[in-house]
């Protein structure tokens, strides 16, 4: 039997962390066994209000945003290979973000520095949030071992969630935002 290097085996338990094996789709079905204080948010709903910390020490009131497309997508941990492909994926997508008028904010649950490291090694042109696990209850989203499940919630202009994405494809999902906002 061949044997893997170890690299190889040591990138795949890694990957685990912040992967997705599931499908992407969209969902407005809760999740079953939630830890978050509340069901996930569904298509129709209020956003939540709630006051975004950035990893820049800015605070943005969600509620500030109406008359814009905004998502706001949840990701397990900053610089790992799924989360990385995500927020790649955006990043590569920018153009088209802006072009569409969609605001973005990644949430995770580590901190400022964290944050601002992986920014800086990717050159992300959106923020990302500090206070995630605040923010992951206002939307619903499940926590496990202390890490955000890869959840995202696209909000509409009249400040209601048009999409919700509870298994998310970190490859897919810019372009599946992209197509729900147009």
């Amino acid at each position: 039997m061949k044997q893997l290097p170890l690299y190889v085996v040591a990138l795949a338990i890694a990957a685990a962390g912040c992967s997705s094996s599931e499908p992407s789709g969209k969902s407005s079905a809760s999740p079953s066994g939630s830890a978050a204080a509340q069901a996930t948010l569904k298509v129709g709903d209020a956003a939540p209000s709630v006051t975004l910390k950035l990893h820049d020490g800015r605070s943005i009131d969600l509620a500030s945003l109406k008359g814009k497309f905004v998502l706001v997508y949840f990701y397990p941990k900053d610089d790992t290979p799924g989360c990385t492909i995500e927020a790649r994926g955006i990043k590569e997508e920018w153009e088209k973000f802006q072009a569409a008028g969609i605001e973005v904010f990644g949430v995770s649950t580590q901190d400022a520095a964290s944050h601002q490291s992986f920014i800086d090694k990717y050159e992300l042109p959106f923020p990302l949030v500090t206070d995630g696990v605040e923010v992951a209850e206002a939307f619903g989203v499940p926590m496990k071992n202390g890490l955000t499940e890869r959840q995202s919630f696209l909000i509409g202009k009249d400040g209601k969630v048009i999409a919700v994405w509870t298994k998310v494809d970190p490859s897919q999902h810019a372009d599946e935002v992209l197509s729900a906002a147009s």
